[in-house]
């Protein structure tokens, strides 16, 4: 695997080695030497989750509030979306900045999220079939979640915005001015 680091410190994209022939292709999707060997990251993943979206859903932007928060490994399994990762730590140098990556089940890329992070997808594809695997049971007591159309953040989620489709909870998420982050 090739591991590509953001300009946020800790968030990676993975894109594995993929070997294909006339039967198909096989990847390892993840390898935990591996994977603390080429990020310095040593991560257990207790959970496992699937979403299956279709076109313009936004999920997002949110986190697991302390001491419950996750890091996150991310990929897309069929289709396409866009997956963003705001830094939320205070005190960091790049508080407030995010970074936005393409997956696919082309590309086979992956994306690495630490604890402090908030995150969140849209879909660019008919459908989509989004996986991830965390470091930390879900608990709903625990949610936190930041507005997916904030103006500071300026994400630009390569859909038009009366084409997004959202949950009645992610309507309603603070903006990032009147967000205090717990990390």
């Amino acid at each position: 695997m090739t591991i590509v680091k953001t300009e946020l410190n800790g968030v990676f994209v993975i894109e594995p080695r993929v070997f294909g022939d006339s039967r198909g292709y096989f990847f390892e999707s993840y390898n935990k030497r591996d994977f603390a060997q080429q990020t310095g990251v040593d991560v257990d993943f207790v959970q496992d989750n699937e979403s299956c979206s279709h076109y313009g859903v936004v999920r997002g932007l949110h986190f697991q509030l302390p001491p419950f928060a996750q890091s996150k490994l991310v990929r897309v399994v069929e289709g396409r979306v866009l997956d963003v990762a705001v830094d939320i730590r205070s005190g960091s140098p790049t508080y407030g900045k995010h970074v936005a990556v393409e997956l696919s089940a082309d590309n086979k890329r992956q994306f690495f999220l630490p604890k402090g992070f908030a995150h969140g997808f849209a879909v660019l594809s008919e459908t989509a079939v989004f996986q991830y695997k965390c470091d930390e049971y879900y608990h709903p007591e625990a949610e936190g979640a930041i507005a997916w159309d904030d103006p500071t953040l300026a994400i630009d989620w390569k859909i038009s915005p009366q084409d997004v489709l959202l949950s009645e909870k992610d309507r309603h998420h603070p903006l990032f001015n009147d967000f205090v982050t717990p990390f």
